[in-house]
Parts: C-alpha cells; structure tokens; sequence
C-alpha cells in the first residue's frame, strides 16, 4: 500500500453514503479521498494512486461504474469494489467481466463494508511465491509467480490481481482437481467459501485469456461438482 494509512478513494454521488462511509473508515484508521463522477475518479485514482476504489455502479454525467472500473483497468490494477443497489447476478457478473474485485449490496451495514474492503486488500497484498516456486511452467503457458507476469508461448497475457491469485492458486497444485470451496477460500478468503458464482466467473476469463479455444479449455479444466484442475503435460524427457 502507498502508506501506513491505506488511502479508499470513494466513488458515488449520494452525499448521505458518502459522508456515512467517510466516517466509518477513518474512524478505523484509513485515509478517505472522494469523487462524485466517473472522470472525477479516473483522474483521482491516476494522480492521487488510492490503495482501493469503492464504487457506485450508478454515476451521473453519462459514465456508469462499468465504464470507469474499464478505464481504469487500461492504466491501474488498483483493488476495486463495486456498490450497486442491484443484486441480479448478469450484474456482478458484469462487474467483474469489467476487472472488479469484490461487490456490495446497498444499503450495507459499516461492518460488512469494513470486511469485504479489508479482505480485498489482504488479496491484493498476498505475497508472491517463494524463490523455489518462482516459475511455472504448464505446456507453452509460463507463470512466473515471483514477478507476476503470465504468457503463453511469446504472448504476454494481462491478468487482474484477482485473476493472476486464482491461476497461481491452480498452478501451485497443478494436476489436482481443486474442490471449489478451498480455490474460494485460498483465493477471497474463508468467508467466501460457498459463492461459487465468483469462483465460475473467474474461471471463464482466464480461459479468456489463456486457452486457444476457450469453449473447449486445454488448460483449465472442469471436474462437475467437484473443481477445477490445471492439466499440464509432462515435461519432455531430458534423455
């Protein structure tokens, strides 16, 4: 984080949610910036470099919360957390497809809003592998967990933090079927074991993002009811 106060750059253009939220975080020790509008809070998370963005799906001035969690996934990996006084799943799906890390229901209570901020950044401040587990290797996709960076055969592949932990998560056992609630749990932490709806969605973009035919995955594998699996071929014989 950019500091000994983590710094919740707060997204929304209700003044009554945003002086609640205001307080409730520095009250328990964060330092709270504030935008009323998507280009307000694309220039702040730009300059002002926040270690998480708390923002309203629903913006005034023709950008939604979709459209500046897009922008600021082209420049910034910054956690961010959706509020969105909407609970169908096509929406949080949307959320994420966009580079969203978590989501909130409102109105919410300040507990659960200290919670799921405080896990998003533990997630976000996971440190990397150890020197013995630094690369990865699985057919032509290399994981070099050490340095965060991912490609497949010369094409380096851009994952969100969220999406790199997941992949990590799924190489550090690769050939093992993961049960979903331990990936859920590893990667969004014990709380989270049972949303397996977060667990799907992320599971189809990295197959985006990873797998020549995504619809018929190499890499990433399904094991109904059960998980999911990194299949990874067998090195070549050195002999």
């Amino acid at each position: 984080m950019t500091g000994v106060r983590p710094r919740v750059l707060i997204v929304d253009d209700e003044p009554k949610l945003v002086r609640l939220a205001r307080e409730v975080l520095q009250a328990t020790g964060f330092d709270v910036l504030t935008a009323a509008t998507g280009q307000e809070a694309i220039e702040a998370v730009a300059l002002e470099q926040p270690d998480l963005v708390l923002l309203d799906i629903m913006l005034p001035a023709g950008m939604d919360g979709y459209d500046v969690a897009e922008r600021i996934r082209q420049f910034s990996g910054v956690p961010i957390i959706m509020l969105t006084a909407k609970d169908r799943q096509v929406d949080l799906l949307r959320g994420f497809d966009v580079g969203a890390d978590d989501y909130i229901t409102k109105p919410f209570e300040a507990r659960e809003l200290l919670a799921r901020i405080r896990a998003v950044l533990r997630r976000a401040q996971q440190s990397p592998a150890t020197p013995s587990e630094a690369e990865i290797i699985c057919g032509e996709l290399h994981i070099d967990l050490a340095r965060y960076h991912v490609r497949i055969g010369d094409r380096t592949v851009l994952l969100t933090k969220t999406e790199f932990n997941l992949l990590r998560e799924l190489a550090t056992h690769k050939n093992q079927v993961m049960e979903h609630s331990r990936l859920l749990a590893a990667v969004w932490g014990p709380a989270y074991r049972d949303d397996v709806d977060y667990l799907r969605a992320y599971i189809r973009y990295l197959r985006r993002k990873l797998e020549p035919e995504p619809s018929r995955p190499r890499y990433i594998i399904t094991h109904t009811g059960v998980g999911y699996m990194l299949a990874c071929p067998d090195p070549p014989d050195a002999g």
